[in-house]
């Protein structure tokens, strides 16, 4: 097989008849006749390889082919296999199954409620940064001695004692604990004792009443001390609901009293200090608005003041109410078990309705205490 070496062009190019695989020359003049496009015509060398230079022009024919301004999206490519008589084909066009939608170009205009809950934030941070600036600027003045406060003698000495005593109190329920773990101890060392003595008293024959009297008063003793320890974990548990929860809660409203009365003494000398400036057109509009936040301030003051004062007398008579059931239970279960006198002792128990909790006996549900 020879290679062609005769001048092809563009439309024309065609190879022998014996390398297109037609034997028949009927079918070699209808390949002849069909029109080809440029697109199908690329030849080829005889060993195989596509000829550099008509795949150079090739390029420059499929260029000239596809309009200006196409880019490669907007091209579809139409491929048939190698039995199909037809060949290959190149549309340039857009795609009929992809719907190309573009942005259409306008002023964007942002909806009126993001605006407004933006501005909102914005004016709360605006408040919040003021109001502390002014406060820390109060509290400085005020430790520095450079600035004035208001005092309320009385409930500041009433607040001073209740956190004084709160002190007090966390010291004896601390004691209280040390005592129960320590008589916890105590129990159950003679409980053991008791059950040693009760075993050497089977063994040793000629201290078998010796041991057996031990015994029995060990577990005596280990008996009143799991009731004095169920009174005295009765009383940790008042004392420490006194301490921890009520007088807790009393003082919370202290802190916001003393964070009312600061604000207060703040917007009071701001605008104390606009009154001592001079008074014309551009000032008198923030002594008026001073004015309306110091009142504000004012009334917020005295409604903490109030709440304080109520909070404090109602403390103080629950105080005395739990405080003197639970020294009476205390005193008379301490002084029953060391006495030795286990009846009274069972008695104060009733008397306060103190349960004792059976070891290994878990609490009742709820449905079998209804």
């Amino acid at each position: 097989m020879s290679e062609n070496t005769s001048d092809t062009t563009p439309n024309d190019a065609t190879l022998p008849a014996s390398e297109e695989g037609y034997s028949d020359p009927e079918e070699l003049t209808m390949a002849q006749d069909f029109p080809r496009g440029t697109a199908a015509e690329i030849p080829v060398t005889s060993n195989g390889e596509i000829d550099d230079q008509v795949e150079h022009s090739y390029n420059l024919d499929l260029k000239r082919s596809i309009p200006a301004g196409l880019g490669l999206s907007q091209t579809q490519i139409t491929a048939h296999g190698f039995d199909s008589s037809k060949e290959g084909i190149i549309e340039a066009g857009p795609f009929q199954d992809r719907q190309i939608t573009q942005q259409k170009s306008g002023p964007v205009v942002l909806s009126e409620e993001p605006r407004s809950t933006a501005i909102e934030k914005f004016e709360l941070v605006r408040r919040w940064s003021l109001n502390t600036y002014k406060c820390t600027r109060q509290i400085l003045s005020e430790k520095l001695g450079r600035g004035s406060r208001t005092v309320d003698l009385e409930l500041e000495a009433q607040i001073e004692v209740l956190r004084d005593n709160k002190k007090k109190y966390e010291n004896v329920l601390k004691l209280a604990q040390t005592l129960s773990a320590q008589l916890y101890q105590m129990v159950q060392t003679q409980r053991q004792m008791g059950d040693a003595f009760a075993d050497l008293s089977l063994k040793s024959l000629e201290l078998h009443e010796e041991f057996g009297y031990n015994a029995e008063t060990q577990k005596l003793i280990a008996k009143n001390g799991e009731t004095l320890l169920g009174a005295i974990n009765f009383f940790i548990s008042g004392v420490n609901t006194l301490v921890n929860k009520t007088i807790e809660d009393t003082l919370v409203t202290v802190k916001q009293y003393e964070t009312a009365r600061i604000e207060y003494d703040a917007y009071r000398t701001d605008l104390e200090e606009l009154n001592l400036g001079p008074r014309d057109a551009t000032t008198m509009p923030k002594i008026e608005q001073s004015q309306q936040l110091f009142q504000a301030h004012k009334e917020k003051y005295d409604k903490m003041r109030s709440d304080v004062s109520i909070k404090l007398k109602f403390l103080e008579e629950n105080k005395v109410k739990v405080l003197h059931n639970q020294l009476v239970l205390f005193h008379n279960a301490i002084s029953a078990y060391f006495a030795g006198n286990q009846k009274q002792l069972e008695q104060t128990l009733k008397m306060f309705h103190v349960k004792l909790k059976t070891p290994g006996v878990d609490a009742p549900s709820w449905l079998e205490e209804q």
